[in-house]
């Protein structure tokens, strides 16, 4: 009998399948391709039925939000199948009919587990009892959800102070469950309240503070399909954000055009086959970017400081709007006359006559411009610089706070926005903090709390005893993830929120809980009845989500009522707060939500009407909640990456078959790959230059401030991008990402900015 495994390891195994399948990229995205694969998935997880009502349920007015990317739903018509293939695949993974039982985790110890695949994983199943794993345990166990409640409360009341705790938020939870999870986090004393957006648009939410008031996009679905113009800038919206695609081809179709910028080819940029057209399921695509800048990578800043120039020395801009509404443009200006043509043009890897090209484009016509943009933009060192380089453009032409222009960072997961508004930052506003003490009687505390890299470096220096996150799978979405795993392995005790087993239960304290949850799409049933909660999408937009299927397991609680009962259990009767009561009755939450939170003002009657309602925009209206009242031009130097001889810079992406750290497969149809995920992309001059074969195995060193961290057995394959670059999928590729390396003022970690080093692997 072979001998049972001790090693536990914090990545997937580096054997490659040897199944990889590798053809041309298709020119364009979704079609009937996507309807059966969204199909196949469905009904090869689920149980016909459930499957068939989730689905139906989806995304509409009176079912349940989407647990995937935060993309907004029409405000009026919703179509039969108001779905992307993505979303299809998120909802067949949580209602899949396999079970993670106690059984299960008697027969798998912790180490065998971590042998196995992230798909491996995620197939195992639902998880359906509270689990333990105790010190020097190799298995977990059950308990019953008493004792884990009274576990966590001893292990919180046995730290030297509040602060050694870390409270992680995912971008899955609710608008109740993260107002009630933030606020037992500051009764118990801490604003330790890291979150999936610090690793997101951070940078996006710092920059548009800064120069138009809001963190937020400033748009709605309607302004996109009013554009003259739209830039769609580091972002993949055929993967990422699929149903982003049928607004973009009605806005083409209404006459906008499109210009993707992206170092990558990618299918969702340049067609669209609407899988709910008949033209589209015929396999005929409309059209989409009119003009691709495959600029290079973190050549984003010239690019808009060339755009920049471009308006002010042909005087395209709008002084009116300029004058009334903004700050510091004659500073700026100069600024920008003083930008050499030729360090931009070798920055951004673009000659200047197409700069100008694109700059007249935006000014023409009524200037009905929106820039929409994503991770491609967000997490490099100079992330906030360049956002904020994209709001002065729009601040040039006077394209925003009107028709068909604004701002769109384009968010990832479901609720990221949301929790934000609700109170899940570690540095929330001080009216926010003072609202917060009025309603609940309480100091809160005042000193800012870790964000996600700061709290992986405090666990690292000893100074965090307890991590608890409220979903999410940690250890994966984080950078650096040798030092992220020797961090939560420093802790007294890691708990999870989680429906589904990942490789953060693997991964562990001292002490380990996984606490199951319900899914977005299951009945919520509490002491009043049964519940529905709310959400916010990246265009602000308010509204509910009710589950309709039963849950998978008579054990599963609901994130709100597993927040409430930890609080009850940390706090006692010393809290002012009614837990259970406001747990009995979402209503009462949502109630306090309005008496804490701005312009929630009726929200219970708002968001009982079907599709909710937007949140006020200030900068929407012109209204700019700026220091200086107005909208403010921030000159910046521009900040380039300099590569030695034999360097790259890599960025991590996701595959088709992913959402974040889920994997749903092993393809990535829209760049041509099946039955393989540790793939590096590269031009082929570059494999070339190294004397690399296609699909040869090589490994990938990062180097960062004399570290190097290094992955291996990747294969190479060669894909239409600049010179200089590399792609990897992540989270194989996080191990790369140096912890400290970060996003000036925002925190970031610079997953698309790491410089490597690629070479072949050793026989």
């Amino acid at each position: 009998m072979p001998a049972t495994p001790t090693v536990i390891h914090a990545q997937p195994p580096d054997t490659l399948t040897g199944e990889i399948r590798v053809q041309p990229p298709p020119t364009s995205a979704a079609g009937l391709p996507a309807v059966a694969n969204a199909l196949r998935h469905v009904f090869s997880q689920t149980r016909p039925l459930d499957g068939a009502r989730a689905l139906a349920q989806l995304n509409q007015k009176g079912g349940f939000d989407c647990p995937s990317c935060a993309w907004p739903d029409p405000d009026t018509h919703r179509s039969t199948f108001e779905f992307c293939e993505n979303g299809a695949k998120a909802v067949a993974s949580e209602t899949t009919s396999a079970r993670a039982t106690p059984e299960f985790f008697a027969t798998h110890s912790v180490a065998w587990l971590s042998e196995q695949t992230d798909l491996w994983l995620d197939r195992a199943g639902r998880l359906t009892h509270p689990m333990v794993l105790h010190p020097g345990a190799t298995h977990y166990s059950p308990l019953s959800w008493p004792e884990a409640m009274n576990l966590l409360a001893n292990e919180l009341h046995a730290l030297p102070t509040p602060d050694h705790a870390v409270f992680y938020t995912s971008g899955r939870a609710s608008n109740e469950a993260a107002f009630l999870y933030q606020l037992f986090v500051r009764q118990f004393g801490t604003n330790n309240l890291p979150d999936c957006s610090n690793m997101c648009h951070e940078s996006s939410g710092v920059a548009m503070q800064q120069t138009v008031g809001v963190g937020k996009g400033t748009v709605t679905l309607q302004d996109l399909e009013e554009a003259e113009t739209i830039l769609l800038v580091g972002q993949n919206p055929g993967t990422n954000h699929p149903r982003m695609l049928s607004t973009l081809e009605l806005a083409v179709r209404q006459g906008a055009q499109l210009i993707a910028v992206n170092p990558l080819q990618e299918a969702g940029l340049t067609g669209f086959m609407h899988p709910q057209h008949l033209s589209g399921m015929l396999g005929r695509a409309t059209p989409l970017a009119k003009d691709y800048l495959a600029i290079r990578p973190n050549g984003d800043h010239a690019l808009f400081l060339g755009l920049a120039k471009s308006l002010i020395e042909e005087n395209l801009v709008d002084h009116e709007f300029i004058h009334t509404h903004t700050t510091g443009f004659d500073d700026y200006a100069a600024h920008i006359r003083r930008q050499e043509w030729s360090e931009l043009e070798a920055s951004c890897g673009l000659p200047r006559t197409r700069i100008e090209a694109v700059a007249r484009q935006c000014a023409s016509g009524h200037r009905r411009l929106v820039t929409c943009w994503a991770m491609g933009l967000t997490q490099h060192r100079n992330a906030v610089a360049t956002i904020r380089e994209v709001a002065h453009l729009h601040l040039l032409l006077g394209a925003i706070g009107r028709p068909g222009a604004g701002l769109c960072p384009v968010r990832g997961h479901s609720n990221v926005q949301g929790n934000r508004t609700v109170g899940i930052y570690e540095k929330m506003s001080e009216s926010f903090m003072a609202a917060l003490e009025r309603e609940f009687s309480f100091t809160a505390p005042r000193r800012h709390g870790y964000d996600t890299v700061q709290s992986i470096a405090a666990m690292l220096d000893g100074k965090v005893g307890v991590f608890f996150a409220l979903g999410g799978n940690f250890l994966q979405a984080a950078p650096d993830t040798a030092s992220t795993a020797t961090a939560l392995q420093k802790c007294r005790l890691t708990a999870h929120v989680s429906t589904k087993l990942n490789r953060s239960h693997l991964i562990t304290g001292r002490t380990a809980l996984i606490l199951p949850c319900l899914g977005r799409s299951e009945i919520d049933r509490q002491a009043s009845g049964e519940q529905f909660v709310t959400v916010e999408n990246s265009m602000s937009v308010v509204h509910s989500s009710h589950g309709v299927l039963e849950p998978a397991s008579p054990h599963l609680r609901s994130e709100t009522a597993i927040v409430a009962a930890l609080a009850q259990a940390t706090l006692g009767p010393q809290s002012p707060t009614p837990w259970a009561s406001l747990c009995d009755d979402y209503r009462q939450i949502r109630q306090k939500i309005a008496d804490v939170v701005p312009d929630f003002d009726g929200y219970e009657l708002k968001v009982s009407q079907p599709g909710g309602f937007y949140l006020r925009n200030d900068a929407r209206e012109r209204a700019w909640k700026t220091k200086s009242g107005k909208a403010t031009f921030y000159p910046a130097s521009l900040e380039t990456i300099t590569l030695l001889p034999g360097q790259l810079l890599l960025q991590t992406l996701r595959s088709h078959d992913q959402f974040n750290t889920t994997i749903y497969g092993l393809d990535d149809r829209y760049r041509g790959i099946s039955g393989e995920r540790r793939i590096v992309f590269m031009a082929p001059s570059e494999l070339k230059a190294r004397h690399l074969r296609p699909l040869q195995p090589v490994d990938i060193t990062s180097h960062w401030q004399g570290e190097q961290r290094s992955v291996h057995r990747f294969l190479a394959v060669p894909y239409t991008m600049p010179e200089g670059a590399a792609a990897a999928y992540y989270p194989e590729a996080n191990p790369l990402i140096p912890l400290h390396s970060v996003a000036h003022e925002s925190g970031t970690p610079t997953s698309k900015g790491v410089i490597v080093t690629i070479a072949a692997s050793p026989m």
